[in-house]
C-alpha cells in the first residue's frame, strides 16, 4: 500500500475520533478544539494524498475509489454532527448530501461507459466552502462571538449555493453520460 492510500485510510480512521469529540460534550471548548484539529488534519490529508499520488505517479484504483469516499465520509459526518447539535439547518445537509449521492451515481454510470469525470473548478470550490463552513461552525461556539456566528451563517448559504451550482455544472457538462450507449 502506497503513501497516498495510507493517508486516505488515515482520514477514514480519524472520522470516529472526530465524531466522538464533536458529540460527547458538544458544549466543551476543549472538545471542540480537539475536533477542529482532527478535522483540519483529516482535511489536509485529502489535499496531500492527491498531490503525492499525482506527483509520484502513485495513482491506484483503490485511491480513485477510496479518496473521494473518504472525503465524503469526513464532510458528511461533520455536517451530521453539526445538524444533530443544532448548528446546521436540515435543508442544507439534505441538499449537500443529496448532491454527493447524485454525483457519485453519475460518476458510476460514466465509469461503466469508460468516461472519467474529473473534478471541476466548481466542485473544488464547493469542497473548500464546505470545509470552511464546517471549520467555522465547529469553532464558533468556543469564541461566542457574533462575527463567527455571522460568518458561519454566510458560509452555510455559500456552501449550499456552490453545492447546487457544482451539481448543475456537472450535469450540464456531462449530460451525454446519461444517454443510452449502443
Amino acid at each position: 500500500m502506497n503513501l497516498p492510500n495510507k493517508l486516505t485510510l488515515l482520514r477514514v480512521f480519524m472520522i470516529p475520533f472526530f465524531i466522538f469529540f464533536m458529540l460527547f460534550q458538544p458544549d466543551s471548548a476543549i472538545y471542540r478544539v480537539i475536533a477542529l484539529v482532527i478535522f483540519c488534519i483529516a482535511s489536509l490529508t485529502d489535499m496531500l494524498d492527491g498531490k503525492i499520488a499525482r506527483k509520484y505517479h502513485l495513482v491506484t484504483n483503490f485511491g480513485k475509489f477510496m479518496d473521494p469516499l473518504a472525503d465524503k465520509l469526513l464532510v458528511c459526518s461533520a455536517m451530521i454532527c453539526l445538524l444533530s447539535i443544532g448548528q446546521l439547518p436540515t435543508i442544507a445537509v439534505i441538499i449537500i448530501v443529496a448532491r454527493e449521492f447524485i454525483i457519485s451515481g453519475f460518476r458510476l454510470i460514466a465509469s461503466d461507459n469508460g468516461v472519467v469525470i474529473a473534478a471541476s473548478w466548481w466542485g473544488k470550490t464547493k469542497t473548500v466552502s464546505q470545509m470552511a463552513m464546517v471549520i467555522v461552525l465547529i469553532i464558533a461556539p468556543v469564541f461566542q462571538n457574533q462575527i463567527f456566528d455571522l460568518l458561519g451563517l454566510v458560509l452555510i448559504y455559500v456552501a449550499t449555493a456552490l453545492t447546487v451550482i457544482s451539481l448543475i455544472d456537472y450535469l450540464v457538462k456531462n449530460k451525454d453520460v446519461l444517454k443510452e450507449q449502443k
